[in-house]
């Protein structure tokens, strides 16, 4: 497909310009605009997305970094089907579709990263360790979490790991949307996104 579904440098990609599959989640833009931030992308960033879903993360990252490489891991393979669909529709080039579980698979990829994003996979707390492994030195680490108990994992992984400069974030966004006569503002899913940097 054209490069023109969407010709802008600036992030944050409609949602509906994504092909989607019932029942796998999408980050939503306000939140893909929220965790980019959080990664501190340079021009040439090597990214690691683990339970990359429909492949929002990659693929605005690519248009981001075009000159970065991108490893979008998903170990459903009619899910890594549906990531390199939607790059296709993007036009992207720089975008490598990992079929394979974490963390088992992560020992075999060819680049390692400036900065890993943890949208999903259990046990989160091995797949954050052997994450933090790879991470090049001052490298950043970005998770999201959708409960308590999964902020809880999270946390403490990123405590025991040493990682400097952790934040965590909660989003609140809410969106106008119309339902039958009216215009309403609806809440978008809250999300928890942790960050932090390695210290070698």
């Amino acid at each position: 497909m054209s490069p023109s579904l969407w010709p802008y440098c600036t992030p944050g990609i409609p949602d509906d310009l994504f092909e989607r599959l019932p029942g796998i989640p999408m980050s939503k833009r306000e939140i893909r605009l929220l965790m980019i931030s959080h990664l501190r992308l340079r021009p040439n960033a090597v990214l690691w997305d683990i339970g990359a879903g429909t492949g929002t993360i990659p693929i605005e990252v690519a248009l981001l970094c075009p000159k970065g490489r991108i490893l979008a891991i998903e170990r459903d393979e009619e899910v890594a089907s549906l990531i390199r669909r939607n790059c296709d529709r993007f036009a992207v080039q720089n975008v490598d579709v990992i079929e394979g579980s974490a963390p088992e698979c992560l020992k075999d990829l060819a680049y390692a990263p400036h900065c890993v994003c943890v949208e999903g996979g259990r046990p989160i707390k091995d797949i954050l360790k052997a994450a933090w492994s790879y991470l090049r030195p001052q490298g950043r680490i970005v998770a999201t979490a959708t409960n308590f108990e999964s902020l809880y994992a999270i946390s403490e992984s990123l405590a025991e790991l040493h990682l400097r400069n952790i934040e965590v974030v909660q989003s609140a966004v809410n969106r106008l949307e119309t339902k039958g006569n009216h215009q309403v503002f609806a809440a978008v899913d809250p999300m928890f996104v942790l960050s932090g940097e390695k210290l070698e």
